[in-house]
């Protein structure tokens, strides 16, 4: 398929009034409403060229067909990376998790992809391509539709090619895992958050979590209520202190453990991984304030069927993830506890993954947000016809 293939698809869908669904891995398939007209699947794995590959700008143009493991083959061989965290990398495409603004465990140190995203191109309900910054990284002309599409669930146009801005692989990693019982969860956070380190990632797993974690790490499973996963990258120099330095800090411990270098990787790897389970069961999704996020996971890890529970603790995200089993009356008396304790703490909870028939029910995405006016005017603008993902995103638009 060609840019040209796709305008002259949409051009039939606007002509027929029907919806056009683009598609990657599907990793990500389950993500939001219902559609709310029939249409058409739009594979976009056939565009997966490399346009541009500037090593030394440290950047690189490609479509988004590119699945994020080729991606990663190819900036690895220039000691480059795209500092994001995917799971099911050889099957999630850059659209789509541009589309769905996917992040993992090391966002708190590396950003998300709005900081890497410095050009895109979409087509439009007219068949039309558009463009949007460009291939350097100091290219600030024209309104910034880049962070527009991060994140829009592919509703305001279909993305098909991208500009990234790249990072030099780190010369080192560590993590250290301290045991945490209950009532230390919020004066550990609190003195992380105060650390003189600065680390890319804090990783809050409860036992059912770190089990899976573990396990697939092929590491001996900690017997501790909660694990807390701090996570460094850089220079070895600067590796080796921080770790040190929050030792020191942390002060005597019942149970401390630490990897350095190479012997991270599976546990880097089964931290991310743990985005893509369960099949079939249901993912929630918490942002709350970082400070409270003590106090919130406390709140919600009281079920009679306790979730695996893993937090982004340092950027007050918190996941939730049940295996298939649960009815659709116990999701929905779970998702109020959750949206309630949320609530206290100035934040929000969206229902990721969960059976279809569910979806209105739950109501995946939550209550009206104020700006829902603001999201349709842009759509509106955008996609006057209503051809991509129609009902699929926040309040369905």
């Amino acid at each position: 398929m060609s840019t040209a293939d796709l305008g002259d698809t949409v051009r039939r869908a606007a002509a027929s009034s029907s919806a056009l669904y683009p598609l990657g891995g599907q990793t990500k398939a389950g993500f939001g409403n219902v559609p709310t007209r029939p249409g058409h699947v739009v594979d976009m794995r056939g565009l997966a060229q490399v346009i541009d590959f500037p090593a030394r700008d440290m950047t690189i143009t490609v479509q988004a067909g590119i699945t994020i493991g080729v991606l990663a083959d190819l900036t690895t061989k220039e000691k480059l990376q795209l500092p994001i965290d995917v799971a099911s990398a050889n099957c999630a495409t850059l659209g789509g998790i541009i589309a769905t603004n996917t992040s993992g465990p090391r966002r708190l140190g590396n950003g998300t992809l709005r900081d890497y995203v410095i050009g895109i191109s979409a087509v439009n309900d007219a068949g039309h391509e558009f463009k949007s910054g460009g291939r350097v990284v100091k290219n600030v002309a024209g309104y910034d539709l880049c962070k527009l599409l991060v994140g829009s669930l592919g509703t305001l146009g279909i993305i098909t090619q991208v500009t990234l801005k790249l990072r030099p692989i780190a010369e080192q990693q560590a993590i250290v895992c301290v045991a945490c019982a209950p009532s230390a969860l919020e004066s550990l956070l609190t003195m992380l958050h105060g650390s003189r380190t600065r680390p890319v990632c804090v990783e809050l797993l409860n036992n059912v979590a770190a089990k899976r974690v573990f396990e697939n790490a092929c590491l001996a499973v900690p017997e501790s209520a909660w694990q807390i996963l701090v996570g460094y990258e850089g220079n070895a120099d600067a590796v080796s202190w921080q770790v040190q330095q929050l030792v020191a800090e942390l002060g005597p411990r019942d149970r401390l453990d630490a990897w350095i270098d190479f012997c991270t990787t599976p546990l880097w790897r089964a931290l991310v991984e743990a985005a893509a389970w369960p099949e079939g069961g249901m993912v929630l999704k918490a942002r709350v304030l970082p400070s409270v996020t003590a106090t919130f996971i406390q709140a919600i890890d009281q079920e009679p069927i306790r979730p695996a529970i893993q937090a982004h603790a340092g950027a007050g995200i918190v996941y939730g993830r049940w295996p298939a089993g649960l009815t659709k009356d116990r999701a929905a008396s779970i998702l109020t506890l959750w949206r309630e304790q949320a609530r206290v703490g100035g934040g929000t909870v969206a229902v990721q993954t969960c059976p279809s028939d569910w979806k209105s029910t739950l109501n995946v995405w939550g209550p009206t947000p104020n700006d829902a006016w603001l999201m349709r005017e842009v759509k509106a603008a955008l996609d006057p016809k209503g051809i991509f993902n129609p009902g699929r995103f926040v309040d369905g638009i």
